[in-house]
């Protein structure tokens, strides 16, 4: 009866945009984007596909506001929970870089939705939005404008390129990856095999090899973040 009830309740919730999308970011963790479709979300809602048709035209709407949706609150999160209104330009960058790292690794899906999204619709709202979360932090560093969108595009690029990788790291080392390796197996792995690159084609590779072994994702893609603003600081101090 109870089980019963919570459905009956559920179905009398209104449907809104902003249910459709919760769900469809929740079918989209849980089955892919193969797996999401209107059939399986009007289930997951308890109504018709016709009903979702009124709130989303398509699968391509859908996905592209499912993406927004979750780099929205990826970009205001604050993961370390140490936000503070005085905290400097530079930490508010690692706050949104953090945020979107996180959240690439949380939503298999999304790496793959970023790159479709920034290719091929800049003008939609996802690129805008993490565009934005990174230029007024480059502007509030004192970069001059004629250097904004450089300074912002290294920034949006290194952290989607960086997450979107450590992501698909993280799919084939997992429990659901490739082969079903342990994490630490598979950098393991890694570090051995470079261990045995001829040291007269490969030395540098050979000499770092064994800084794979156990590193830290988090930490190493932090580090990144710090060696780019360091490059753009600078290159814009005063009086440069």
């Amino acid at each position: 009866m109870a089980s019963r009830s919570r459905r009956s309740e559920r179905r009398q919730e209104p449907l809104s945009r902003e249910r459709i999308v919760e769900a469809a970011v929740a079918l989209l963790d849980s089955v892919g984007e193969r797996g999401l479709t209107f059939r399986a979300l009007a289930e997951r809602l308890s109504t018709g596909p016709g009903a979702i048709y009124w709130h989303i035209t398509g699968k391509a709407e859908l996905l592209t506001a499912a993406t927004d949706a979750v780099v929205a609150a990826a970009v205001t999160a604050d993961p370390a929970g140490t936000a503070d209104p005085a905290d400097s330009p530079q930490d508010a960058i690692r706050g949104v870089a953090l945020g979107l790292f996180d959240a690439t690794e949380a939503h298999p899906w999304l790496a793959a939705q970023l790159a479709t999204q920034l290719s091929r619709s800049p003008w939609g709202t996802v690129a805008p939005r993490i565009f934005e979360s990174l230029g007024r932090q480059v502007r509030a560093m004192g970069v001059p404008e004629a250097d904004w969108f450089t300074a912002s595009s290294a920034l949006m690029h290194y952290i989607l390129g960086a997450a979107g990788q450590n992501a698909a790291n993280s799919a084939s080392a997992g429990p659901s990856g490739r082969g079903d390796v342990d994490r630490d197996e598979f950098l393991d792995t890694v570090s051995t095999a470079w261990e045995g690159l001829d040291p007269e084609e490969y030395p540098f590779t050979r000499a770092v090899a064994d800084q794979v072994r156990g590193h830290d994702d988090r930490e190493q893609f932090l580090s990144g973040i710090t060696l780019v603003l360091a490059g753009i600081t600078a290159l814009h101090r005063p009086g440069r």
